[in-house]
């Protein structure tokens, strides 16, 4: 066999294991709306597969522990995924993923960016970046605000139950711009983050001198949003169904 043969032959097994692994990943993440079991055929359907395909690949899933068999033939979650998220869990640090996350977004916006989380009928400022400037907007990691004005604590209350107009057209909306509300000349921008199984974990804004930000609301937006999915998928949250 010559070099080239075998290159191409290496590169072709290559790309084939990583098709298997992303396949076998498919399959798995099929039960993440929280089915307990499935046919084979509602998994064939769940994930476009073949029933050979996902024969083949179930029995290796199997093997080490990720997917069960009930004693109707039904395919269930197995028992390696609860121990390996025994682990992650022991060893999840939600600071790890948040600050680097505030970080750029401050760097991106310019302004400061929080974490917000709601405490009773206040919120509390969780993590905290500066702006880099010197005109910014101040509030330090552990400062306690309201939930009634700002637009962190709008998201707060709304995604927390609160029944009214305006909480209801939050959630609907999926953020909440905030001009002057607690501070005349501040205004800030929000949006929810969520954690496993749909559950809202706290209120991701940037804040600033509504001087400043005024005109710029669409892509401090954008940058907020962007910044949240990005958060959520490396903590494996999601999002609810629109």
């Amino acid at each position: 066999m010559t070099k080239e043969a075998s290159d191409e032959e290496s590169a072709g097994g290559k790309k084939q294991g990583v098709e298997a692994v992303e396949r076998a990943l498919t399959i798995l993440e099929a039960f993440a709306d929280g089915t307990p079991s499935l046919t084979l055929t509602e998994l064939s359907n769940r994930t476009g597969y073949y029933m050979s395909t996902l024969l083949r690949l179930s029995a290796s899933l199997e093997r080490f522990g990720y997917l069960n068999r009930n004693s109707h033939s039904q395919f269930q979650l197995g028992p390696t995924l609860l121990r390996l998220g025994l682990i992650y869990q022991g060893h999840f640090d939600l600071s790890v993923y948040i600050r680097p996350s505030l970080r750029k977004l401050a760097e991106r916006t310019q302004e400061s960016a929080a974490f917000y989380v709601k405490d009773g009928n206040r919120r509390i400022c969780l993590f905290r970046h500066h702006a880099p400037g010197m005109l910014r907007h101040h509030v330090e990691e552990g400062a306690i605000l309201p939930l009634d004005r700002g637009a962190g604590g709008r998201i707060l209350a709304a995604f927390s139950g609160k029944d009214d107009d305006l909480h209801d057209g939050v959630r609907a909306d999926g953020y909440y711009i905030s001009k002057g509300e607690r501070d005349p000349n501040v205004s800030s921008v929000s949006v929810p983050v969520f954690g496993e199984n749909h559950s809202f974990i706290g209120a991701l804004a940037v804040a600033g001198p509504s001087s400043r930000m005024e005109g710029d609301y669409e892509s401090i937006l954008l940058a907020v949003r962007e910044t949240a999915e990005d958060l959520e998928r490396k903590i494996g949250g999601r999002r609810p169904s629109a």
